[in-house]
């Protein structure tokens, strides 16, 4: 059957013809009207960051994720969403679906990351934007947005 959230791939590049730095591979779920954080998605609680299969995110090169040094390589990007800040976290355990197989043994990195409000977007949106010194990647659902900073 085919899943009801759409995956997307979202590849940050310092310009077009670059090679690519990051790529993130995710399930896009839709508000559909439901109340999601804090309901839907309980706080405190592991998130899978999007929809059926665990959301992916490689790193070209070596990388600082928020302040931890994190090796080239491909990892899980899980979330605990908080009221007002979230723990966004990369797994080695890779090519799963959910939050099922979550083992945090095979946690790298964990990171704390303050959430701010915007207008709402009714699908899960995963983006990058280039920073001075540094790539800020945000994920933005609703109205709640967190963003980590990441220097390549």
């Amino acid at each position: 059957a085919l899943d009801q959230s759409p995956h997307d791939i979202v590849y940050f590049r310092t310009n077009k013809i670059s090679p690519p730095t990051i790529k993130v591979l995710y399930g896009r779920p839709q508000k559909k009207g439901r109340d999601l954080f804090g309901e839907l998605i309980p706080y405190n609680k592991i998130w899978q960051v999007g929809a059926d299969e665990a959301t992916e995110i490689k790193f070209y090169k070596d990388v600082i994720f928020g302040d931890q040094k994190v090796d080239a390589g491909t990892y899980v990007l899980y979330a605990i969403p908080g009221e007002k800040e979230w723990t966004l976290i990369l797994n080695l355990n890779i090519d799963v679906w959910g939050v099922n197989t979550y083992e945090k043994k095979y946690d790298i990195a964990r990171v704390k990351v303050k959430v701010s409000r915007a207008e709402p977007i009714e699908a899960f949106s995963i983006g990058f934007k280039e920073k001075k010194k540094y790539i800020r990647m945000t994920l933005a659902w609703d109205t709640t947005r967190v963003s980590v900073p990441i220097k390549a």
